[in-house]
């Protein structure tokens, strides 16, 4: 896929961030249509009249509440009616809460709150969208944002990395199926990027070679594996290094030297995105 002109995409966490990116990047190829998910109305309601303002493309926006399987259903069915089968689809949403020791969370429903959004969220939405994909037989695409953090174990945010990890095990599965079953019209990227400069992790520290990561950069990296049908996506280099050799040395050394280059402390001072 070279272009995703005359396409149908949908993007979820779209209000702002990566999200917003993504659609910015599909207005400028010149979609045939643009489906912004989101929670954040007013967000939501002033990213839509942005992105709308001399435009090619037709741009939709839902309110969203992508942790709730009901909210789901009801936008893809709305989306279906109104718009009709997505032609890419890109897994953007996610949370991330809090940076204390796991035996220190206060409130309990940050957990179901994460793995929802991060974990089950995207499964749910590639059920109301993927089956059309796959009998469509035309190319299609589903990009998933995971995290480094689905690479490796990391202090102060276990229901993030457990989220991620989930996240990054079922789109890589999914994306053999694909392959397996004879549909490979249909690819799947999964993105796997350190800290990014959105606000999501303010607070979070670079370590070795690996500062944050630069938002624009980091779209226009996905989109274009994306495009292309890349499987996995891991950004910086050094995340891919870290990979390697967390494979390779015994568990003991592993936690020396991800400790030793920083890793391990890298969510000590994290705040998030302020309100």
């Amino acid at each position: 896929m070279e272009t995703v002109a005359g396409k149908r995409v949908l993007i979820t966490g779209a209000a702002m961030g990566l999200g917003k990116s993504f659609a910015q990047r599909a207005i400028r190829e010149q979609a045939a249509d643009v489906v912004l998910w989101d929670i954040n109305e007013t967000a939501l309601q002033q990213t839509a009249a942005e992105l709308s303002a001399g435009a090619v493309s037709r741009v939709h926006h839902y309110v969203v509440d992508v942790s709730d399987k009901g909210s789901i259903a009801t936008a893809a069915a709305a989306v279906r009616g109104e718009v009709g089968d997505i032609d890419v689809l890109v897994n953007n949403a996610g949370i991330v809460r809090g940076n204390g020791y796991f035996w220190e969370t206060d409130d309990r429903g940050d957990i179901d709150k994460t793995m929802a959004i991060n974990s089950l969220a995207p499964m749910y939405i590639a059920l109301e969208f993927l089956p059309a994909m796959v009998n469509h037989k035309t190319p299609a695409r589903m990009l998933n944002i995971a995290s480094s953090a689905a690479l490796v174990a990391n202090p102060r945010m276990s229901v993030y990395a457990a989220s991620k990890w989930a996240a990054l095990g079922w789109s890589d599965s999914v994306r053999l199926e694909l392959e397996q079953s004879g549909n490979e019209h249909v690819k799947v990227t999964t993105v796997c990027p350190t800290y990014i400069n959105t606000g999501m992790f303010d607070g979070a520290k670079g370590f070795w070679f690996t500062p944050i990561l630069d938002q624009d950069e980091v779209v226009d990296t996905a989109w274009g594996e994306m495009k292309n049908g890349s499987p996995l996506v891991v950004l910086p280099w050094t995340s891919r290094l870290n990979r390697a050799i967390s494979g390779l040395l015994p568990l003991k050394l592993r936690d020396y030297y991800l400790n030793k280059v920083g890793v391990y402390h890298s969510m000590d001072e994290f705040t998030g995105r302020k309100p």
